[in-house]
């Protein structure tokens, strides 16, 4: 009896599953029937896989470098959603006849679409090596399965090229499109800065030397002419002295006397005298062609030119006559001299003039030349970056070029097919392994849950050690049990439908096993040619 607390033994247990055996054969055997009727019943899917290879750019990155920089997975879950997009799966599902069965004429296109998705799986493979990635799909039709796969595969390749060759383009058009805004930017700062270097000539920083030297020599002319302004002033003073004291000894002496025409004379030879010394000195500074010089050796010239005219005109005419005369000559030749030399000072003067107003202009281009040197320096500043980043560009650009004609020709990045999907031959929808555990383990569990219920719930005493253990009153004799003709014909019929119904669950069970390990669709090719052969 279940109820007592004495220990339950091997025995006991073997002795209740003996007793108890129909319970368990019973449960068993129909688990194994039904485990062979849903073997054959249940839908058979199979799954056909394609290993695609993702193949490195065959012209070396040193040379030519692509403009895709997206990693692998990225681009193989971009390239998957394009795949399974509507109108690709459409397609699919259009040439390929799928769900062509009665029992999807009322199925609706959606979710005709989700339910090819969830049989589309991609699968990426990281290696050191080479990376891969693997495309699957189920389907019930085994050579249906492997032609989708392979279309999938022929999608996935094509896709790629695609979506490659776009990315490349389009950097492309992205790097002209910017490049030409650069572009456009330099340009209206080259034009900037032509139109500064033009409107601040002469004050820009590489002219600091030559406005320096410039200076240098406008300081050297004014002092130049400074000093003939001295000098002409001079000359000027020395004229009107002169000119004062002829005028003086002309009104103390006699105008037509012979000493006055002796003195006169003397007086002409010491003007020219003093003009002579004046040259000399003029010569220790300067050439023959001077301006200074050659108005002097000119002045000279017609001085003694005059006095020899006047002395000459003077022996034929009267004493008295020929005084006056010359000493009117001689003053109006003073006089124009005097005129002379005022033009020069004022000559000069325009001179001094001219050279302090060039001096004030180029001293002012150097006072500015250091704003000028930062206010370029910050234009130069500006066009050095955008001049770089243009340089930049258009390498970017030229590359990118190249990588597109790589593209274009196939050379990059490629997906090749390593392993091409190939009939399926085992189903992995039912899985019969584990189709055969379950239905074992259902059998048994239901047998033996049965056997402990019905233990569980009997009263009954089995063994005289459950009465001393339950009611605590010692057993005193045993009867020994009277067995009937008829009892044993019943245990010798229960006994043989025991055998034959353990015969029958192993070979139920054998036949299962062959199902499961051998598959549904080769047990029965078995079958079929056995029963030929018979």
């Amino acid at each position: 009896m279940l109820h007592t607390k004495t220990a339950i033994k091997p025995e006991d247990i073997i002795e209740i599953v003996l007793r108890r055996r129909w319970f368990i054969i019973i449960p068993f055997c129909l688990s194994i029937i039904a485990g062979i009727c849903l073997s054959f019943t249940l839908p058979k899917i199979y799954r056909a896989s394609t290993l695609i290879l993702v193949q490195a750019q065959r012209v070396p990155t040193n040379y030519v470098r692509s403009v895709i920089s997206a990693g692998i997975e990225s681009r193989i879950n971009m390239i998957s959603q394009q795949i399974m997009s509507r109108t690709k799966l459409e397609n699919i599902i259009d040439q390929f006849k799928l769900f062509s069965e009665p029992e999807h004429e009322k199925m609706y296109m959606e979710d005709k679409i989700e339910d090819i998705r969830e049989r589309i799986s991609v699968n990426i493979i990281s290696r050191r090596e080479a990376d891969a990635f693997t495309i699957s799909f189920e389907d019930t039709d085994p050579e249906r399965v492997m032609r989708v796969t392979n279309t999938l595969a022929t999608y996935f390749i094509d896709e790629n090229l695609k979506v490659r060759e776009a990315q490349a383009i389009g950097t492309t058009d992205f790097l002209d499109d910017e490049l030409n805004n650069i572009k456009a930017q330099l340009e209206e700062l080259e034009e900037t800065l032509l139109i500064y270097r033009k409107k601040f000539m002469g004050e820009l920083p590489e002219q600091l030397e030559t406005n320096l030297r410039i200076l240098d020599r406008q300081q050297e002319q004014l002092i130049e002419k400074q000093k003939n302004f001295r000098n002409a002033k001079n000359m000027l003073i020395a004229f009107e002295k002169q000119m004062l004291e002829l005028q003086n000894m002309q009104n103390d002496v006699s105008m037509f006397s012979t000493d006055g025409l002796v003195e006169f004379e003397a007086e002409g030879s010491t003007r020219v005298d003093q003009l002579g010394e004046q040259l000399s000195i003029l010569k220790t500074r300067y050439t023959d062609k001077h301006p200074d010089v050659m108005r002097l050796k000119r002045m000279i010239a017609e001085l003694e030119d005059q006095i020899d005219q006047e002395l000459s005109e003077s022996e034929e005419s009267e004493e008295s006559e020929e005084e006056v005369f010359f000493g009117n000559n001689y003053q109006e030749l003073q006089m124009a001299q005097r005129n002379e030399i005022t033009k020069e000072i004022k000559t000069i003067e325009a001179d001094i003039s001219k050279i302090q107003e060039q001096i004030t202009i180029y001293q002012k281009r150097v006072e500015n030349t250091p704003k000028r040197e930062q206010e370029l320096l910050s234009l130069k500043r500006n066009y050095a970056n955008i001049k770089g980043t243009y340089d930049s560009l258009l390498k970017r650009k030229l590359e990118a070029a190249i990588s597109v004609n790589m593209e274009k020709k196939q050379k990059g990045e490629q997906f090749r097919v390593i392993d091409p999907a190939r009939l399926p031959e085992k189903t992995i929808k039912p899985n019969m392994k584990r189709l055969f555990v379950l239905t074992l383990a259902a059998g048994l569990v239901v047998g033996c849950g049965l056997v402990f219920l019905l233990e569980y719930f009997d009263t009954s005493f089995r063994r005289p050690e459950d009465i001393d253990s339950l009611l605590g009153v010692p057993v005193i004799a045993i009867l020994p049990s009277v067995i009937h003709p008829e009892d044993i014909k019943k245990r010798r019929l229960n006994l043989f439908f025991s055998i034959f119904s353990i015969i029958i669950i192993s070979f139920l069970l054998a036949g299962f096993a062959v199902l499961t390990f051998k598959g549904v669709d080769k047990t029965l090719e078995f079958v079929r040619s056995f029963i030929k052969i018979l």
